[in-house]
């Protein structure tokens, strides 16, 4: 664990995969910066160490979840969280990057003086409340909140006379077998218990208010198996990874085109593995449009197994209430359980639940609109790490990665002081998000939002993404400040969504 120091040249907020991601390129794209990264858990790994529940998995293949400067060796392509987890500590190791982690430390609040050209950070460690100063500061502390899930108000909850379990609190000596459990929800966490549950010897039901499309998709990657045996761990890696990127792409592309045909082909690939049950077409099908929330992947099919093997139910209603035995359905079915798990999605959670300031005044980053997908209009010498919501959250977080440290280098290459995004006018707002999840339409108005035209609105297309990092003309909508430059730093108000 590294020790914490009164200044840094950068202060990289959060030790999951964004984190190390940053901490790489910091060190090979920006050698003579001084940074850390602070982690206010006590050890890294972010969602990978935290989320423990039976089955979780990464819910995109590992050829692009994986860090791109580090080959991904494992068999599988729809990886187990343990081995994401191991995969990130000898990243995190090889590299050195876990030397610059400062464990058990938290950002509360975050003020920039544009008269000193840098951030004050007050955070809470171990030994009380610290304060930081900082050049540049790098929000890699994902969107949720790790604190709390969400989990909506049922009526009649307290009514239950058994367990009630929400996934992001997972009880590691909890026995699933031979009890009753229904699992609200039909997302990727949903569909990933049910069959590990069922697996465990528990009988399952998953209740879903809302069904989701699910893709089956192989766990070996044969091109993969391949290209290992012909060429170095690198070359393989990085042709699969393309490979995989290209065809997420292409996928979500063909849904925004036709989403009818793709989502009866998504609908036919499901009936096909469940027929001779009870599960019907209704089952999985959602009232939207593939990718107008996240697609579930399902590998080798695990839950259409759980379905015609170990007798997982799927039940497509509405929630009346919970009673003393279970779950009354909105058509007066009662669904008995010894335990109920609300699978019921996560809340999201803008800066880590940190305070902006910027020369005094609070920074409301609802109001305010997000640049190249990173930056926060107004904002001096920050960036906040969003990943894609129709691909591989470390595409986009790597590209995010790469721009900050060109982005720094720029300024020191021209004697900048500090940097700011600038909008001069208001333009149309758009949600940062492109999903209409229940978890994105929550917390939408507390996230900054995209405008109508580049570099205010992000394509959500990796391979445009990839080569606009590269050629991004980085003074663009730019508002640059020398040291000592009297400057006064005012920026309209995104417009709320209609």
């Amino acid at each position: 664990m590294a020790e914490l120091k009164e200044h840094y040249d950068v202060l990289v907020v959060g030790a999951g995969l964004s984190g190390i991601d940053a901490g790489y390129r910091l060190q090979t794209m920006c050698p003579d910066k001084d940074f850390a990264i602070i982690e206010g858990r006590d050890t890294l790994g972010g969602t990978w160490d935290l989320f423990k529940y039976p089955g979780i998995r990464s819910d995109s293949d590992m050829f692009t979840l994986g860090l791109p400067f580090e080959p991904w060796t494992g068999e599988k392509s729809i990886a187990d969280g343990g081995d994401i987890l191991d995969y990130l500590k000898r990243t995190a190791a090889k590299y050195g990057i876990d030397e610059k982690i400062v464990y058990r430390t938290k950002l509360v609040s975050a003020e920039w003086s544009s008269g000193d050209a840098q951030w004050t950070l007050t955070l809470n460690t171990p030994e009380g409340e610290r304060t930081v100063t900082a050049q540049y500061v790098y929000l890699c502390s994902g969107y949720y909140d790790y604190d709390q899930g969400y989990t909506p108000d049922f009526a009649g909850l307290e009514e239950f006379t058994g367990e009630v379990i929400h996934p992001q609190f997972w009880p590691q000596d909890f026995d699933p077998s031979g009890k009753e459990i229904v699992v609200i929800g039909s997302g990727a966490t949903a569909v990933t218990l049910a069959p590990a549950l069922a697996d465990r010897g528990a009988q399952v039901t998953m209740l879903q208010r809302t069904p989701s499309y699910v893709l089956s998709l192989p766990n070996f990657d044969p091109l993969a198996g391949l290209l290992r045996r012909v060429a170095s761990p690198e070359r393989a890696y990085s042709a699969i990874r393309m490979k995989n990127a290209v065809q997420a792409l292409a996928l979500y592309q063909a849904s925004r085109k036709a989403p009818k045909a793709v989502g009866t082909l998504l609908r036919k690939g499901v009936m096909t593995q469940v027929r001779g049950t009870d599960v019907t077409d209704r089952d999985f099908t959602p009232p939207y449009n593939p990718w107008d929330q996240r697609l579930c992947l399902v590998p080798d099919g695990d839950l259409f197994t759980a379905i015609r093997e170990k007798g997982v139910n799927v039940v497509t209603d509405t929630i009346d209430s919970f009673v003393p035995e279970g779950i009354r359905t909105g058509s007066g079915r009662v669904l008995d359980a010894d335990v109920i798990v609300t699978a019921t999605g996560l809340k999201m959670l803008a800066a880590g639940g940190a305070s902006l300031e910027v020369d005094g005044e609070k920074v409301d980053l609802g109001d305010r609109y997000i640049y190249r997908g990173m930056m926060v209009s107004g904002v001096p010498n920050a960036a906040m790490c969003v990943g894609y919501t129709n691909a591989s959250w470390t595409l986009r977080a790597d590209l995010s990665s790469q721009y900050l440290c060109t982005f720094i280098n720029y300024q020191d290459a021209h004697g900048y002081a500090y940097g700011y995004p600038h909008v001069e006018s208001q333009m149309p707002s758009q949600p940062a998000l492109d999903l209409n999840s229940g978890y994105v339409l929550r917390a939408m108005a507390e996230f900054p939002k995209q405008g109508d035209r580049a570099p205010w609105f992000l394509h959500q297309n990796y391979l445009r993404d990839r080569r606009d990092t590269r050629k991004a003309n980085v003074a663009q909508d730019m508002v640059f400040v020398r040291a000592g430059e009297p400057h006064t730093i005012e920026e309209p108000a995104a417009p709320a969504i209609a």
